[in-house]
């Protein structure tokens, strides 16, 4: 006997966007959040990456980009371990960010998913979890007392220190680095002097040049965010361990930039101050029968900007699997299909942010020297795919087989087709969440082949200029499943399309 069919632990941006693609997918989760509202305080004031896209293709862009007064748009330049990348001189960037604090994105997110049926409790922390093979279960803590609630799965969305986690035995191996980063956001005084390059002229100090300063102390970064407010860091080591959950002060960020500056910065306004360590850590596996992890319970990049665009991809990619085992059609090895696939696109993420602290971790003069060569070399293509791999567009989950269409496994491109109902795009058409067959090149084969699974799959036959392939079948998380190429045999393409139905929609409808 179960109370819900899914609890999430963690009203956070990946537990959130899980709830609402629950949601669009039929279920109705329970998520149970810790603290008693919404947050307040940025851990981020932004968020980049594929997850923009993504939010596109749901419908929700439009949304985020009304509660920040400004559009999405492409990414001009990004840190990359030290060093600077500047994507103003490319034709089109290959990072796209939006510019929503965190906790006005949670909001949205948790509107949204509320919107759709999930019920969110705030105040509710969850002090314990377990499992059996039917259901698990987790022991509340709430305003009016403690209780229990079961479902049938239960999915850790609850941080970097996961009770889930750790209640399900699964490790969590990795490096945390000793450095500490001290994070604000501010206005700085009028005898402070704001070049026209972006630079800064500081009393007592000269000349601060925008981007990153390293001193024998540490590194001091700063950047333009909006007009008049700067995003300022500074990194330390300090081996001593940093209480992370005792609020920042600006008198300790003041302290932090004083001793890697040997001077002081004058500072008008703060609006944001935070504190952070930084770890590479993989969850062994992102499930253990009935608990599953999202989010920063399953990693932990050694980079900012990483987190919440993967979290979020995470947390799109389970929905629609957990939906399909709840509603009993599953086929194989579907849910299983969510470690294999979001493991690999961490591993991925963990490459390029590792790489990141090798080159700024170093201080003597041979770092400096591989961080110089490394930006006179990250230029034209190699910059577009290094920012590919930051945001995550690059990834291409693994598909077996051979003679795959280069497609498959990728992000779904957003096509504009021309329909008898006239014209519209393949992100409109994902706004429901639901699987597409893509009928480019007029291929009635394909679609009568569709058809036996047409009560899980909508089938649409369109044209569009430059077609990619002769038919694409779109999972809900807007990756490619199958691809047809162009001209490819009509009995070789019909039994590779009904092959692929089978391996992620299940058994075909009986007739």
């Amino acid at each position: 006997m179960t109370d819900t069919d899914v609890i999430i632990v963690g009203a956070g941006p990946a537990g959130l966007m899980l709830a609402g693609e629950l949601c669009l997918a039929g279920v109705r989760p329970l998520v149970l959040e810790r603290q008693p509202g919404l947050r307040e305080t940025p851990k981020a004031s932004g968020f980049n990456g594929q997850i923009v896209e993504l939010l596109r293709y749901r419908g929700l862009l439009d949304l985020v980009e009304a509660a920040s007064g400004r559009p999405a748009g492409p990414a001009t330049h990004a840190p990359f371990g030290g060093v600077h990348l500047d994507f103003s001189h490319l034709a089109d960037s290959p990072i796209r960010v939006a510019h929503l604090p965190q906790p006005r994105l949670e909001r949205l997110l948790s509107e949204h998913a509320r919107e759709l049926g999930a019920e969110v409790r705030y105040g509710h922390e969850v002090a314990g979890v377990s499992q059996d093979n039917a259901t698990a279960a987790a022991d509340v803590c709430g305003p009016d007392g403690p209780y229990q609630v079961r479902a049938r799965y239960l999915v850790g969305c609850d941080g970097a220190h996961s009770k889930v986690r750790a209640a399900a035995g699964i490790a969590f191996p990795g490096t945390t680095y000793p450095e500490v980063n001290r994070l604000a956001q501010v206005t700085v005084r009028d005898s402070v002097t704001r070049l026209d390059n972006g630079d800064l002229d500081v009393p007592g100090l000269g000349r601060i040049r925008a981007g990153f300063t390293r001193t024998g102390r540490g590194v001091f970064g700063f950047g333009p965010l909006a007009s008049g407010i700067l995003l300022v860091q500074v990194t330390e080591d300090e081996p001593a361990e940093a209480d992370d959950d005792a609020p920042m002060t600006l008198t300790e960020f003041q302290e932090s930039i004083r001793r890697v500056l040997g001077a002081e910065l004058p500072v008008a306004d703060v609006s944001r101050l935070s504190r952070y360590r930084l770890q590479a850590r993989q969850a062994e596996r992102y499930r253990d029968r009935r608990i599953l992890l999202v989010g920063d319970a399953a990693h932990q990049f050694p980079a900012t900007g990483i987190g919440i665009n993967a979290g979020m991809l995470d947390a799109v990619n389970l929905g629609w699997k957990l939906a399909a085992d709840l509603g009993g059609w599953a086929p194989a090895g579907l849910l299983d299909s969510y470690h294999r696939e979001r493991h690999f696109a961490g591993a991925r993420a963990m490459l390029q942010t590792q790489a990141q602290v090798a080159l700024r971790r170093g201080q003597d003069p041979a770092a400096e020297a591989l961080r110089e060569l490394f930006q006179d070399l990250v230029t034209g293509e190699p910059l577009r795919r290094l920012g590919a791999m930051i945001a995550g567009t690059d990834i291409r989950y693994p598909r077996p087989g051979p003679g795959q269409h280069a497609l498959t496994g990728t992000f779904a491109p957003d096509l504009t087709l021309h329909t008898g109902q006239g014209i519209v795009s393949v992100a409109e058409l994902m706004h429901s969440a639901r699987p597409i067959l893509l009928d480019l090149a007029g291929r009635p084969e394909l679609r009568e082949t569709a058809r036996d699974w047409q009560h899980r799959v909508d089938i649409h036959t369109a044209e569009t200029e430059h077609r990619p392939a002769d038919a694409m079948l779109i999972r809900p998380d807007a990756h490619v499943a199958w691809a047809a190429g162009t001209g490819e045999p009509a009995g070789t393409a019909a039994a590779a399309l009904r092959e692929a139905l089978s391996c992620w929609f299940g058994a075909r409808e009986a007739t």
